[in-house]
């Protein structure tokens, strides 16, 4: 197992970079055979790609997102994404910031309203989708995704990004309508959770 680690918010470790090439730490680590055409590709954005953290540049950028687990990672937090209308995770654009996984952590706590999330660093799976209109020019979302651990009797909050928040059961997932890559990041997500809890069991 890679070396996994979990870290608050405001953890030394969780320092800001300006330098795309910074974000390459994250995704380094990560090595499973579907991915590394996409892992190449964001190789290529990364350090090819002065603007990949800048959310205007397509056509495409750098985010990050969090698979949210509770304490004990039996049940996921989904959110129904208002612009986007979907049950998706929580996760945003860098806006300028190379260490993704102090971006997912920052808007996991934006999303959820919940006080005392701690992320795991490195990342556990990558996703590149495209978040145009329909009919519009692609804009291709580079997303890297980190576990991010809610505490024991974490409620929810939300705010204007969702139009719905919850926690989910990991055997109810069918009735949400999660494509492909939100059940790989799951699966691959939980599986390194459920390590790590036995590590500080």
């Amino acid at each position: 197992m890679r070396e996994y680690k979990r870290f608050p918010v405001g953890d030394p470790a969780l320092v800001g970079s300006s330098e795309p090439r910074a974000a390459w730490h994250h995704v380094a680590p990560i090595h499973v055979p579907e991915l590394e055409d996409v892992k190449r590709k964001f190789f290529e954005l990364t350090a090819l790609e002065p603007g990949a953290l800048d959310r205007s540049t397509t056509p495409g950028h750098l985010t990050g997102s969090a698979l949210v687990f509770n304490h004990d990672a039996t049940q996921t937090l989904l959110m129904f994404h208002t612009k986007l209308q979907r049950w998706l995770q929580p996760g945003g654009h860098a806006d300028g910031e190379a260490n993704l996984a102090r971006v997912a952590l920052k808007e996991a706590t934006e999303e959820t309203g919940i006080e005392g999330l701690e992320i795991v660093d490195p990342a556990i799976d990558l996703d590149i989708h495209n978040v145009a209109k329909e009919g519009q020019d692609p804009v291709w979302h580079y997303d890297v995704r980190f576990i991010v651990f809610a505490p024991a009797g974490a409620r929810q909050v939300g705010n204007h990004e969702s139009q719905d928040i919850k926690w989910v059961g990991l055997e109810e997932l069918d009735d949400y309508g999660l494509d492909g890559g939100h059940r790989r990041m799951i699966a691959a997500g939980k599986a390194v959770a459920d390590e790590l809890l036995r590590e500080n069991a």
